[in-house]
């Protein structure tokens, strides 16, 4: 993956830019960024439903060293953002998405690199041919939960990738993370009836819908993180 600049460049990868919302500013994820985020990612409780434990600031940044990197796949991009409240310049979690380009389905072997860094990649039977499909994820630190911060980032991101070609967004969400649901309902996902390692798929166009009448980007939607 290429420095981010916005851009889809070729067939071989995307490059992003960084996302502004209403309140929020998307940045390209760094390795400097690990410090920051180990300790916005430091509670355990918080990986009750996305698996894993809080990581120290060294294994972090080995993480994103791989991550900004980039995947070996051509055929595949990794985006990273962190999530930064732009009032006081603090980092809140981060949101991702994995972009496969539409040559079929996607190879297993392809997926070994994204898993292992943590990066959300679609199984090998998931077609990809109607257009690049992005698998998307988010994380907020638990201190920063409850204040829309997870649904604001996710439209952000989702806005981006359908403005850059995406056209089907893809999320797998434990069926008891409720909070995590109403962020992938935000983003226009629907659930199906397809599971992966115990959590459920949800799709749904890259073009996230209105926010509710009288309900901005800035504002809680529902039971957010």
């Amino acid at each position: 993956m290429d420095e981010l600049t916005g851009a889809l460049t070729s067939m071989s990868g995307f490059t992003p830019e960084p996302i502004p919302t209403a309140r929020l500013n998307l940045l390209h994820l760094a390795v400097e960024h690990a410090q920051e985020m180990a300790a916005v990612l430091a509670d355990p409780a918080l990986h009750t439903f996305i698996g894993g434990e809080p990581a120290c600031p060294a294994a972090l940044r080995a993480r994103y060293e791989r991550l900004v990197a980039g995947s070996p796949d051509p055929a595949e991009s990794w985006c990273n953002w962190v999530i930064q409240l732009r009032d006081c310049g603090r980092l809140t979690g981060f949101v991702q998405a994995t972009v496969t380009e539409p040559h079929g389905t996607v190879a297993d072997t392809a997926t070994a690199g994204a898993r292992a860094v943590g990066h959300r990649h679609l199984d090998e039977a998931t077609p990809a041919t109607a257009g690049p499909v992005a698998e998307i994820a988010w994380v907020v630190g638990t201190q920063w939960q409850g204040r829309g911060i997870a649904t604001e980032a996710a439209r952000g991101m989702a806005g981006w990738l359908g403005r850059r070609g995406v056209r089907t967004l893809v999320a797998h969400v434990h069926p008891d993370h409720r909070a995590s649901a109403a962020v992938a309902t935000a983003c226009g996902l629907a659930p199906t009836d397809v599971w992966q390692d115990g959590e459920v798929r949800w799709t749904g166009p890259a073009a996230p819908p209105p926010p509710p009448a009288g309900v901005d980007q800035g504002v809680r939607v529902g039971d957010d993180v």
